[in-house]
């Protein structure tokens, strides 16, 4: 018997099958003549509307109209080609529209930091008479910074989830167990980082009154600015350059080309990053690292030994977090690198009791 008389036996017996009729053979139970091989409904069947989509999709890449209702044959949606149909663009985030929600959060934590802090100076706590005292405490300086950073992280945490679908050190991309597993490079490279300091001071020195110096009048107040400075200063810095400026600035650089070159945005990383291109992540790097260095550099005096270190140390901690796709990893080596800071100053002071000797 020849594959045609099969064929033929095979067609008559479905014809005479009754369940046929219904659009099901004996042979493959369930199988529907209007369904597609590898592709059937979707499971959720609550949905009749999304079920017809689906199936309504499905014959478009299949090249057939048969299971296309009759007044959507014509539209265009049924005429055009599966390729037509484009993917969903990736959601890269966060990108400038999540940088001035986190700009309104801190504008609303400096808000209520300077009422506490008038509060505070209205009725004299630690001394304070007058508003140049304030200047110099450090109670008052540390205290509105860290109300700052708090009312901020506070909105931040609860908000951004609702934005994102994922939650908000998620959004960032924390990652903290990659950091670890880079423990010691990233040590490494924060004390990289502190010999360059130390080698910009030696060739170019800052001015001899900074007014950081200012705060270093006591002991307490050295402390204090030493557990500031290792812990909530590059914790929350990190948030707000590397973890939101800098992806920020590398999305736009990427979508401004992708707008020039008609090419596709690239895919998220398996741990839903963005894979910003080359040009992009340098040109980001140096945006954000700007305005890093100017709000150090008044710190400072002004002066620019100080600005270029500040600079320098800010695209390496850009490096380590577009390298690792990790924030945990620039932010333990901006906490390393202050500690050594903070570390030789207490050495080169006596334990913080001699400062005429820095």
């Amino acid at each position: 018997m020849s594959q045609y008389d099969n064929f033929k036996d095979a067609s008559k017996n479905t014809a005479e099958d009754p369940a046929a009729e219904k659009g099901t053979s004996s042979i493959g139970q369930g199988f529907n003549s209007d369904s597609i091989p590898y592709m059937d409904q979707p499971e959720d069947q609550g949905d009749l509307k999304d079920a017809e989509e689906f199936k309504i999709v499905s014959a478009l890449y299949q090249g057939t109209t048969s299971v296309v209702p009759h007044e959507m044959q014509n539209s265009p949606r049924a005429l055009a080609p599966a390729e037509s149909i484009s993917p969903a663009q990736p959601k890269r985030i966060p990108h400038f529209g999540h940088l001035a929600l986190l700009l309104a959060f801190l504008i609303f934590g400096f808000l209520s930091a300077t009422a506490l802090m008038l509060g505070a100076y209205f009725f004299h706590l630690d001394g304070v008479t007058t508003t140049d005292q304030i200047k110099t405490n450090v109670y008052y300086l540390l205290g509105f910074e860290v109300i700052l950073y708090l009312v901020a992280l506070a909105l931040c945490i609860p908000l951004f989830p609702l934005l994102w679908t994922k939650s908000f050190f998620a959004g960032i991309h924390w990652r903290g167990a990659a950091a670890l597993r880079s423990g010691w490079w990233l040590l490494a490279i924060a004390a990289g980082c502190f010999l360059l300091a130390m080698l910009d001071i030696a060739i170019l020195p800052g001015p001899a009154h900074a007014p950081i110096e200012e705060i270093f009048r006591s002991p307490g107040a050295a402390w204090l600015m030493f557990a500031f400075g290792v812990t909530i200063a590059p914790f929350s810095e990190e948030i707000g350059f590397r973890g939101f400026l800098l992806p920020s600035f590398a999305t736009a650089c990427d979508w401004v080309a992708e707008r020039f070159s008609h090419n596709r945005p690239r895919p998220l990383d398996d741990n839903g990053h963005p894979q910003w291109s080359l040009p992009a992540m340098v040109i980001a790097s140096i945006a954000s690292s700007l305005p890093f260095a100017l709000i150090h550099v008044a710190q400072q005096g002004h002066s620019l030994g100080p600005f270029l270190q500040v600079l320098a140390i800010s695209l390496v901690l850009c490096a380590v977090r577009l390298r690792t796709r990790s924030l945990a990893a620039s932010t333990l080596v901006h906490a390393v690198y202050n500690f050594l800071i903070f570390s030789a100053i207490l050495i080169g002071t006596d334990g913080f009791r001699h400062f005429d000797k820095m």
